[in-house]
């Protein structure tokens, strides 16, 4: 077992609506628009490299960094690596199914791959829930890994990676309740008898080797 002065996984998994409700899925479909200031593209390797103050969108999918590449594979799935501007992190961020609630993260680079449906978060890393305009959860560490399809959180201190994270290699976190008024009305058809909320649940039960 780590210590978890080194390394401490933190799973926060979003369990609303009397089950998980996911990132925006249409997303997926989505055409990948991005406007960079240069493009380089090699169809044989089916890659491209974008660069100079580069934004991407698809979907609900906003993503800001200094480079990004994006690679396709043989069954369509995009692929990408985003890297932030000097001094500055690269920025992640999409709405949640059916729900005013974004996920918004930052980090050194972030590694973007639509067939795991997956987000990466690498160095000095953050990832934030916003309810609206409202900051409502806040997590930081070295590495955090965001599974899209089940609002599954893995974030690690960094120090067993080699990439100590400003908070000294510790997972920080800040998991706000879902108010009650507004679980009980997402849990409760308007016919349906009144079932307790589901609320933001987190454990800091240590886990495997992060990956």
């Amino acid at each position: 077992m780590k210590s978890t002065s080194s390394t401490l996984l933190l799973l926060a998994v979003l369990a609303l609506s009397g089950g998980v409700v996911c990132a925006e899925q249409a997303d997926r479909n989505k055409p990948m628009n991005v406007e960079a200031d240069t493009l380089r593209y090699d169809d044989t390797k089916k890659t491209s490299v974008f660069t100079g103050r580069v934004v991407l969108t698809k979907g609900t999918i906003l993503i800001r960094g200094a480079r990004i590449e994006v690679r396709q594979d043989v069954d369509g799935f995009q692929h990408g690596l985003v890297t932030g501007e000097p001094g500055k992190l690269a920025v992640f961020r999409q709405k949640r199914e059916g729900l005013d609630e974004f996920i918004e993260g930052q980090g050194e680079s972030i590694e973007y791959d639509s067939r795991a449906d997956s987000v990466k978060f690498i160095k000095q890393a953050q990832l934030r829930r916003y309810l609206g305009a409202a900051l409502n959860d806040e997590m930081s560490g070295g590495v955090i890994v965001y599974n899209n399809r089940t609002d599954v959180f893995t974030i690690d201190g960094g120090v067993a990676q080699g990439a100590p994270s400003a908070t000294g290699g510790r997972v920080r976190a800040m998991l706000t309740p879902k108010p009650a008024a507004a679980a009980a009305a997402a849990a409760t058809p308007a016919n349906a008898a009144s079932t307790p909320p589901a609320a933001l649940r987190a454990t800091t039960t240590l886990g495997g080797d992060p990956k």
